[in-house]
This record gives structure tokens, sequence and C-alpha cells, in this order.
């Protein structure tokens, strides 16, 4: 099969698929490729005329195989600098690109500095720089010391600002009590900002050390309450000042009847899930299985059909990986000591579309939880879907492929993951930035040509 050109720029590629996800539902077409962007999506057998001097390529998907835009994942911790031995820069792109995945964006922690100051974010894009294999953006950090000049951090082309309502788990990233959250609510309103918030209240959650191996007992220190009280403060502030908040990692499917109860008065409200919540239930999950560790706690099942509903229906605007790794040394079997954090930037939507087809689902019902809704809460219009002027970040999917996820052929760093051993549905063929082959199943990763990007 033809592949797209090794010089981007340098040629016109035509890439034509029985079956590309275009403006929401799947068709044939031929997507044109010029300079990097698409500049026109056509019937499947159009003619396409070179340009004079630019040689034409031209690109056919496989049958039984669907044309993508890139996945965006807006939730990704990268870790470096300062705990690059838990993820990095060059291994993390690397597991974005096998999973379709052509832009993330980089959470201000676990690394050291956090992304709290512009001279952090400098340091981490320094760190970032030529060695990212798909794009890659920065969120800032709302912590008290950096409350009152978040403006600066935004005018550095961070998108947005991360901040706890319970302790982060590093010193480092201190959370935000009642009154400095609906500071930072203030401030993002006043600078036309986002405030995107790890929502659990310390009131609810129960203190603990060692726990034991038993996930009910980890489970028990984390309750949907704690979710749901910091929820409602978030929409609260949000709702008096008309700052935009988002929701991260919501796993309390009760908190929904609130969130689009909001969303119905105008509240600029969104929410994120995760693969791992829609995937996986916590009657299925074994002793001393610390690769599932996560806060919030993946829930029971009911709650799992509940957050199904809300994504179906339209609350739920996005699903992103909120990829935490760690090394394997702190997954220790104790659900109280262990490290919580899931790796799953290659293979989340592979597990949420093994999921959905159980449930009996068709591919164009999740796809635009993993394209346009994060491309939307990054304001990035050119990312996440098929049409003129977007960027040519695409990824072509054979949806019917079934292979058993092995821990030790992904790129993450640390041969860790809640999804080993999945027998998943789906298989990502190939990746394409710009309108060039970047990754491929059968090759790996070919090519390291990611850019560092900005709020516009």
């Amino acid at each position: 099969m033809p592949t797209p050109s090794e010089s981007p720029g340098s040629a016109d590629t035509v890439f034509r698929a029985r079956q590309a996800w275009v403006d929401g539902a799947m068709r044939p077409a031929a997507v044109v490729v010029r300079g990097g962007r698409m500049t026109e999506v056509l019937p499947e057998d159009a003619p396409v005329d070179a340009r004079p001097g630019h040689p034409l390529e031209e690109h056919q998907i496989a049958a039984g195989h669907v044309l993508l835009p890139g996945l965006v994942d807006s939730h990704v911790h990268v870790n470096e600098p300062g705990r690059t031995e838990w993820e990095g820069f060059a291994s993390a792109t690397r597991a974005a690109a096998l999973g379709g995945v052509t832009t993330i964006v980089d959470m201000p922690l676990n690394s050291i500095p956090a992304t709290t100051t512009v001279d952090a974010l400098e340091v981490k894009r320094a760190s970032a720089r030529g060695r990212v294999a798909v794009d890659v953006g920065f969120w800032g950090g709302a912590v008290p010391a950096s409350l009152g000049s978040l403006d600066t951090l935004q005018d550095a082309g961070v998108f947005g600002f991360k901040c706890f309502t319970a302790p982060s788990g590093v010193d480092e990233f201190p959370h935000l009590d009642a009154d400095q959250l609906r500071a930072a609510i203030e401030e993002v309103a006043r600078i036309d900002g986002l405030l995107i918030v790890h929502a659990e209240d310390p009131e609810h959650l129960v203190p603990h050390d060692a726990l034991g191996p038993r996930y009910a007992d980890f489970l028990e220190t984390r309750p949907a309450e704690a979710e749901r009280s910091a929820i409602a403060r978030v929409i609260d502030g949000a709702r008096a000042t008309g700052a935009r908040v988002h929701v991260l990692h919501l796993s309390d499917a009760g908190a929904l009847p609130m969130i689009r109860a909001a969303k119905d008065d105008g509240v600029a409200i969104t929410v994120e899930t995760c693969p791992h919540y829609l995937a996986f239930e916590a009657a299925a999950i074994p002793d001393g299985a610390t690769a599932f560790k996560c806060c919030p706690p993946i829930r029971d099942d009911r709650n799992r059909d509940a957050l199904w509903d809300g994504l179906l229906d339209g609350t739920i605007d996005m699903v992103v990986s909120d990829h935490s790794p760690s090394t394997a040394d702190l997954k220790v079997d104790d659900w109280g000591l262990a490290w919580g954090g899931i790796a799953g930037l290659q293979v989340g939507f592979r597990a949420v579309w093994t999921e959905a087809s159980r449930r009996g689902l068709t591919l164009d019902r999740i796809l635009p939880a993993f394209t346009t809704g994060p491309a939307m809460l990054l304001g990035t219009a050119d990312r996440g879907r098929i049409a003129p002027g977007a960027l040519a970040h695409l990824a072509v999917f054979d949806p019917d492929a079934i292979e058993t996820i092995e821990v030790a052929a992904l790129a993450h760093r640390n041969q860790v993951s809640a999804f080993a051993g999945l027998e998943a549905r789906g298989r990502v063929v190939e990746t394409i930035l710009r309108g060039r082959r970047i990754a491929s199943a059968d090759a790996g990763v070919t090519a390291v040509e990611g850019e560092l990007i900005a709020r516009a």
C-alpha cells in the first residue's frame, strides 16, 4: 500500500477510504491533504489533480478499515522532568502515536517543578522540544501560591489551570481549600480562562495508611459523596461568576443530574470520564491488583452503566486517558500504600470500543468523545475532525480486529497497566500527523515530528 510522503509539504496526498468519519457519520470519502492540512473532502472516487511541482500520492485505506481524525487526549501526566523514571515525553508520545492519539495536553504534575509558573513551563517545554512524536500542549497549575498571577501563565500559552480540592498526592502541588477554590474560579472568570478541577471533598475522604489487598476496603475510603460535594461547590462558583469550569475524571455517575441541570441553566461546565471507568467495574478487580488504583476510584457495575448513559446522552463531553503511570515498585499490593494512577494512553480508545461493542453500540457513538469533545475544550477547532482546513492528523482503525493487550508490548515507560490481558476489539493500523505516517501497528513509531502547541 502506498504511504504518505516522507517529506511533509513536498507532496500532496489523497487518502481514499470506503469509511471515513466525516460530519458525525461514516461515509466514503477522498481526503485531500496539501501542506499538512486537509483542503478538500470529496467522494471516494473523485479525481484529484496534482499541482505543478507537487507530486500527488494516492493512499488507499484497506477495505474494512476506517479513516478517523487523530484522537485528542487532554489529560496526560508525562511527569518529565523530575519523575522521568515514571514517564517521559519520548515514551508517552510514542504510546500516544501507537494508540491513534495525535494531540496530548500534559498535566502540571507530577513533574518537578510543577507547571505553576512561567519559568517552570519553559523548563517543561525545553524537556519536550524535539522529542515528541505527536503534538503536545500544556496545562498550568492553580495552587495557593499561583493564585492572583494565573494571567501570566495564560499569556505564556497554557490551555487552562488544573487544581485539586483534596490533597494531590505530591507535596509540590498543594490543593485549594474552599475559599481558595472560589478565588480561583473568580480569577479565571476575570481573565476568560478555564479551570479544570480534580473534584473530591476531603471532608468525605477517609484517612488511612495501609489497607491490605482488598479493593473494597480502598473503595470505602473515597465514597461517591466526596465527588458530589466538590462538584456542587464548583458548579456554585461557576454559576455565580460565569467562569468556564471542567470536571476531571468523573467516576461517580450520581453527580450527572446536577451537572446536567447546570448545563441546562447555562453554566459553562464540561465534564470528562476515563476509559477505566467505562471498561471496568469494582467487583471484577482482583485482590492486590493495584494497577487498577486511581482517584477517584473505579466504582460498581450499576454506576458504570449510568456513566455510559451520561456519555450517550451528551452530559459527559469527552473520554480522556488520565494516563498517570509510575514505576512498578510503587504499585505494591496494598491498596493504601500503592501509587494511584492508571497507564492507558495507548489502549484507552480500544478498551472503550470493546465495551461499546459489547453493549451493541456503533463506533460513531463514541468517536465525538475522543475527538471533537476534547478539541472543543482546548479551543482547537482544527483538530479532531475530518474537514477542509483541519490539520491532517488522522488514524486508520480496524474496528473488527481482536487482540489481547500485552503490557510488555506497550510503549509507555513502565510495564504496568490495568489493561494488561484485556481481549480488546479494534486495532490502530497507522497514525498520520500533518499528512505523514508517523506510526503503524507493524513498524512502530517511524517519525518523531510532533510540535509543541499553545493556547491561541
